[in-house]
């Protein structure tokens, strides 16, 4: 990547007089002077022989950059071998159909400890990973909000450095609750980053897919996301963090109030 791009996850809010869908949405986002969306296939892959021409000649008119975030439902340290079975599909899935419109990374948690050890969760989760076909776009591992949820930054850089298909997706605010508040100073940014450096190399900073957001938390991790304002996130050092150690990739908010916030991150980085 030669930069950092700047988008939102999910379809825009506007002023509340239009509703948009995929094409349209991307048409607004680059008017309005983001870079990116991450489209949302959490529920269902909505992405379709119908509408997937639309989007790709849109996506390609504006020069949109285009993830995708895939299903809640993945597990692939389900109990039962057919979950695990059924969470590839559901990955593979999001990946055609995310390749289909000219897109690039395709996020997703990947699973669970459940009754599990650490290693034993790794382990099986590896496993499935590597039956994972390459279809084009980047399986992005994303960091979570919750200690008790498989997806450390450690466990992370260890599976991408196994799997050739697999990359990063850092949730900056993810790792914040998941540690109970953690990134509070501008050295807490620099040591995630300098950590995913020395364990994937310099390459790996060049083309980052990071989550960004507000956040509320308590003793058990994530909670919601929030407003930038709302929350105690320090998103001015994460920011001044990436910029310092010449981040490139992408930035996709997830805000409640998406592109507002997003372009409250585009301009406070062009200031630093």
């Amino acid at each position: 990547m030669e930069r950092l791009l700047f988008g939102i996850s999910g379809l825009p809010l506007g002023d509340g007089s239009v509703k948009y869908n995929y094409p349209s949405g991307i048409a607004y986002l680059k008017s309005i002077g983001l870079d990116a969306m991450e489209l949302p296939f959490v529920r269902n892959v909505n992405v379709t022989d119908k509408n997937k021409d639309a989007i790709l000649r849109e996506k390609n008119e504006q020069d949109l950059y285009l993830s995708a975030h895939g299903s809640y439902f993945i597990n692939l340290n389900a109990e039962e071998p057919e979950k695990q079975e059924q969470s590839l599909e559901r990955i593979i899935k999001g990946a055609r159909a995310l390749h289909s419109v000219g897109g690039r990374s395709l996020v997703f948690h990947p699973g669970f400890y459940l009754n599990d050890s650490a290693e034993d969760t790794y382990g099986t989760i590896k496993e499935n990973l590597f039956k994972l076909p390459d279809l084009g776009v980047h399986y992005r591992l994303e960091t979570t909000g919750k200690p008790t949820q498989f997806g450390s930054l450690d466990e992370l850089i260890a599976l991408c450095r196994e799997v050739p298909t697999c990359r990063l997706c850092v949730d900056f605010a993810h790792l914040h609750a998941r540690g109970g508040g953690a990134l509070k100073a501008y050295e807490d940014f620099t040591a995630i980053l300098t950590k995913i450096r020395d364990g994937l190399g310099e390459a790996a900073l060049q083309d980052m897919h990071i989550h960004l957001s507000g956040i509320h938390y308590g003793a058990k991790g994530e909670k919601n996301h929030l407003e930038f304002k709302e929350s105690d996130f320090p998103y001015q050092l994460c920011l001044q963090a990436l910029k310092d150690l010449d981040v490139k990739g992408c930035i996709i908010c997830e805000s409640p109030i998406l592109e507002r916030d997003a372009l409250l991150l585009k301009e406070t980085y062009a200031q630093l």
